[in-house]
């Protein structure tokens, strides 16, 4: 482990104490190591376009708009090689909020997100994305059956 010192002045510095207690960080260090982190992935995404991710889009919706929910389902199935998994939450009589988890190359998730968050009817979208490198796995089961499946492996 490398040891790094940063002087920060007293403002800044209680701000931070703040958003650790808030956060509930044991340490300054560990606060620090996540926001690192947070940003080189952040850079990472940006920079390498062409990359592998994991991320979580989520938004909200109205149900009773005409055929939405529907349309969203459609999207999703015909993304379902990036689309693995939805959580769908029912706010009121009205909104849904659903997430969905996404793998997949950063170009590909990033142009299913917009086109979910952009129909009409869906509201506060957001996509949260974390760079990974992707790994091919094998695993055999008695009686000799294996299969394949994918290892994502965060980056940073």
């Amino acid at each position: 482990m490398e040891r790094l010192t940063i002087s920060l002045d007293e403002e800044l510095a209680r701000q931070f104490d703040v958003f650790i207690r808030k956060r509930g960080y044991q340490n300054r260090s560990e606060a620090i190591r996540d926001l690192i982190r947070q940003q080189l992935a952040a850079e990472s995404i940006d920079a390498e376009g062409a990359g592998h991710c994991v991320g979580s889009l989520t938004y909200i919706y109205n149900h009773e708009e005409r055929e939405l929910s529907s349309r969203l389902t459609r999207a999703q199935h015909r993304h379902h090689d990036i689309a693995l998994s939805t959580m769908h939450v029912h706010l009121n009589h009205d909104d849904c909020m659903e997430t969905v988890i996404l793998r997949g190359p950063v170009a590909e998730v990033r142009a299913f997100a917009n086109s979910v968050v952009s129909r009409p009817g869906v509201r506060h979208g957001n996509l949260h994305l974390v760079p990974v490198d992707i790994e091919t796995g094998d695993h055999s089961h008695a009686g000799g059956h294996g299969h394949r499946h994918l290892h994502s492996r965060p980056k940073a």
